[in-house]
């Protein structure tokens, strides 16, 4: 009895997961639509980028590093912009890895099929710099007016080094008074000591400050600033001085880049992808339990419960991980569905060879599973060692997402043939002595 209560509890749990994975798909409001399926690039559709790397001026040894510095300043770039699960990976070509003519940056943005806006994304960067007015200069900039200091040329003044790339924060803010919008800037350590040098050697001297070599503001140093602080109102509205923010948290790239090739996969074509992939489960999951049914009869039929229970589960991790999933990842799901199935075929069939040994089914149950764990066992871990190395060295995120969809499968499929398949065959409770139980737990053509 104590058996078949924890059968009936493990399938409805089965069942909840299975309405999980059901209702947290539709649209509404509610905690499971929290938890939508995550789909890669080729699945939903947006850009592919593969930018060529400059890293010739950089020593080897440390190429590596300055990749990784530019995934990192990149991929807090489309991050700001709001783009869903973006991808953003080095791929290292050459026999060593290294070479710096083989340095690419591959960026997958989803949903954003704009390439234009794409590129703009990765591209853009602000040129920010603190110059000074020299003192032979300021009577030509008093002629010219503060009117005219749009057409002011870089001319009249000198470069001082502080500039954007020392800028540790960036921030929008509100004066009191006006509700002006205006950026605050935090430098960093180097920009702090370089920006009270220049405040305290220049006092009453004009430090103006350049966005994109055009000048927006011209302060006047009252006294040395020694906190690192600095103020940019440069007539701003609230949506450009929240762009400027933007743009100033970017950083600087640490390495040229120039765009290589560009692909766009459109809405359609990943919704194309999507379902020729739910078909191809489908009718893999159809034709396996055709078999099962044919030839294992009764076991067969609690495989296909338990495969349920097995893919259930595995769509549900999917969500709550999330496991980004794209045609690659859905084929490695597809893959450790046989990979369940071979585990009930061992099963059942080291149970065959106790029946036929005489013992009785309840014995034959537990002795078909003692011999078959082995050979699970081997098997499965040997596919997750495959997964696990695949999943390390891969250079790419497609062989990655397969690994990953792979070994969470092949582990589930462990559970499913050893814990639920083997509860709901013990909670039947045959004796397996009648014509009727023998048909019933016979394979094949026996």
């Amino acid at each position: 009895m104590k058996i078949r209560i924890i059968a009936l509890i493990l399938i409805i749990l089965g069942a909840l997961i299975g309405y999980f994975d059901y209702a947290s798909q539709k649209v509404g409001v509610g905690f499971v639509n929290k938890f939508p399926f995550k789909l890669g690039l080729d699945l939903s559709g947006g850009t592919h980028l593969v930018y060529k790397a400059d890293t010739s001026t950089i020593p080897a040894s440390d190429i590596n590093a300055s990749m990784e510095a530019l995934r990192d300043v990149v991929e807090k770039r489309v991050n700001l912009f709001g783009v869903s699960e973006p991808i953003v990976q080095v791929e290292q070509g050459g026999v060593l890895g290294n070479n710096e003519a083989d340095q690419k940056l591959i960026v997958e943005l989803p949903g954003v099929t704009d390439v234009a806006q794409a590129v703009a994304l990765i591209g853009k960067t602000p040129s920010l710099e603190f110059k000074l007015l020299t003192k032979d200069n300021e009577a030509k900039l008093q002629a010219l007016g503060m009117a005219a200091t749009a057409s002011t040329t870089a001319e009249l003044f000198t470069t001082t080094g502080l500039t954007g790339r020392l800028v540790q924060r960036a921030t929008l803010e509100f004066l009191p008074q006006t509700s002006e919008p205006v950026v605050s800037l935090m430098f960093n350590q180097n920009g702090k000591d370089l920006f009270a040098k220049i405040t305290r050697e220049h006092v009453g001297e004009v430090l103006a400050i350049f966005l994109d070599e055009k000048p927006i503001s011209l302060p006047v140093i009252r006294e040395e600033i020694r906190d690192g602080k600095a103020q940019i109102s440069g007539g701003f509205t609230p949506e450009g001085a929240r762009n400027l923010v933007r743009d100033l948290n970017f950083g600087a790239l640490p390495v040229p880049i120039e765009l290589a090739s560009t692909q766009t996969i459109g809405a359609t074509l990943g919704d194309e992808a999507t379902h020729a992939g739910v078909r191809a489960g489908m009718y893999a999951f159809g034709i396996i339990a055709l078999f099962l049914i044919l030839w294992y009869r009764l076991p067969g039929v609690i495989a296909i419960i338990a495969l349920c229970v097995y893919v259930a589960l595995n769509l549900a991790i999917f969500k709550l991980i999330p496991v980004t999933l794209t045609s690659a990842g859905i084929a490695g799901f597809i893959l450790s569905l046989g990979m369940a199935v071979d585990a009930n075929i061992l099963i059942f069939e080291r149970m065959k060879e106790e029946l036929k040994r005489g013992k009785a089914l309840p014995e034959a149950v537990n002795e078909g599973f003692a011999r078959a764990w082995l050979s699970i066992r081997d098997s499965n871990l040997s596919s997750i060692i495959t997964g696990v190395i695949l999943y390390v060295f891969a250079s790419t995120a497609i062989i990655k997402g397969f690994a990953l969809v792979f070994i969470i499968g092949v582990l589930i499929s462990m559970f499913s043939a050893i814990t639920f398949s083997r509860t709901l065959l013990k909670a039947i409770g045959v004796r397996g002595q009648g014509k009727i139980s023998k048909f019933l737990f016979s394979s094949g053509i026996n």
